[in-house]
């Protein structure tokens, strides 16, 4: 069903607050937990603080199947957390901690030989570049015979232009919403905002391969070198949209590296995005929601 393609996710791990509760998160867990429970493989770079979040954060990450070799352990910074609030539509607006564990990703002999000998894409976003040290060290990372993912999710006022431009740089995909394209059309590319002509610009700009532009309750737009498609799924009873983005970019990776056309990626990133729509948090409990996609996965190959 897949080629064997191994990914590597880069980033925080935190706890998601909300609504009195606790809910495991932070968008490149997510994201990799998903290519996991659909593929049986991925692994994850992360750092946790010395504390009770983090002993429970290890505990999940290896009852899940990933190794503790990646999950750095911070004696002085805390583990992750956001505080969310979800408006009328349950949509989520992010409180996030600073100067978190995951913010002290420190360069080591086991993460480059992770990169260079076990890694063909390499998933980031921006969040986990607000501090030097994690983003030196994911820099150290960015090779010439290296795909890499960037899923912006531009948060607070932890990004620049100058960070955001070196990550385009170094990137094959690039997902973003409708509002991020906004900020890089006024801000990087200099240029009137509009879907279509902004999208080519970035794609002809950086050399990207894959271009992704969510759109909210209106569905996704994708498009590369050659081609575009938008399309959205209908999703009925919304619990909260938390997670949503991170699982179409499970979808949206598999099917880049699998070469699928963009018209099947978008269909079944949809679905799974509009599945996680449908649960309370990011990682659905009920494992049903995998093998629906797979089923999907199968019956359209």
């Amino acid at each position: 069903m897949f080629n064997k393609k191994r990914i590597t996710s880069f980033g925080e791990i935190l706890f998601d607050i909300y609504e009195g509760k606790k809910k495991l998160g932070g968008a490149p867990f997510n994201f990799i937990y998903h290519i996991k429970k659909l593929t049986g493989y991925g692994e994850f770079i992360s750092k946790v603080g010395n504390d009770d979040d983090g002993y429970a954060i290890k505990n999940f990450v290896s009852r899940n199947g990933f190794k503790l070799d990646y999950i750095q352990t911070d004696e002085i910074h805390p583990t992750g957390a956001v505080y969310v609030l979800l408006d009328e539509n349950k949509i989520p607006s992010f409180k996030i901690s600073a100067n978190r564990a995951y913010d002290f990703i420190e360069r080591n002999s086991e993460l480059d030989k992770l990169i260079d000998s076990n890694t063909d894409m390499l998933y980031f976003g921006t969040l986990v570049q607000r501090n030097d040290v994690s983003r030196e060290t994911l820099k150290s990372f960015f090779r010439k015979n290296l795909k890499c993912f960037y899923d912006i999710n531009l948060r607070q006022n932890y990004y620049s232009v100058e960070l955001i431009v070196n990550s385009l740089i170094n990137s094959s995909i690039v997902k973003v919403n409708k509002d991020e394209l906004n900020f890089i059309s006024e801000n990087i590319l200099q240029k009137p905002f509009g879907l279509y002509s902004s999208s080519r610009e970035l794609i002809d700009n950086y050399d990207l391969d894959l271009l992704c532009v969510t759109l909210g309750a209106d569905g996704a737009f994708l498009i590369d070198k050659n081609d575009t498609d938008k399309y959205r799924h209908f999703v009925p009873d919304v619990v909260d949209t938390v997670g949503a983005g991170d699982a179409y970019s499970a979808v949206l990776c598999l099917g880049y590296l699998n070469k699928w056309s963009i018209q099947k990626i978008n269909k079944i990133a949809s679905k799974f995005s509009a599945d996680i729509c449908r649960v309370n948090g990011a990682l659905p409990d009920d494992e049903k929601i995998y093998t629906d996609i797979i089923g999907m996965i199968n019956d359209t190959e």
